[in-house]
């Protein structure tokens, strides 16, 4: 659609995979995902450690370990598929900036040659009165 902006036509060209990287990159980037991370853990800790009957991952909580590496193993292409779109979508900017700078260095240009040419004229008037008036004497 022509009425669309750089941004806008960027995030209609994306895929339903692509929201979703752009989601998870957000969540696992937050305060909020590190927070609950954490107390995930000092839970899991917890029981396992305070079990009355069944540990279920004992000391050196390998299960534990083996989720945070699965975990890792998918979250980093994810968030790197994120980051490459970013660096796309930053680089449609940069070149869109950079034509919004040249239009105006344009546009700057032609109002200060209309300005000069304003200024030559009103001199030629102010010589050609300075003409008349010593012609009169």
């Amino acid at each position: 659609m022509a009425n669309k902006n750089w941004n806008e036509a960027h995030e209609s060209k994306l895929t339903y995979g692509d929201r979703i990287s752009d989601a998870v990159a957000l969540g696992m980037g937050s305060w909020r995902f590190i927070i609950i991370q954490t107390v995930f853990v000092i839970i899991w800790m917890a029981l396992n450690v305070m079990a009355y009957r069944q540990h279920w991952d004992p000391y050196p909580f390998i299960l534990l370990n083996l989720i945070f590496s699965t975990q890792a193993a998918y979250a980093a292409p994810i968030i790197m598929m994120s980051q490459n779109r970013q660096s796309s979508r930053d680089r449609i900017q940069a070149q869109h900036d950079y034509e919004t700078n040249l239009e105006a260095k344009r546009e700057i240009e032609e109002i200060q040659l209309y300005l000069a040419k304003l200024e030559t004229e009103k001199l030629d008037k102010i010589i050609h009165m300075l003409d008349e008036l010593k012609l009169a004497k």
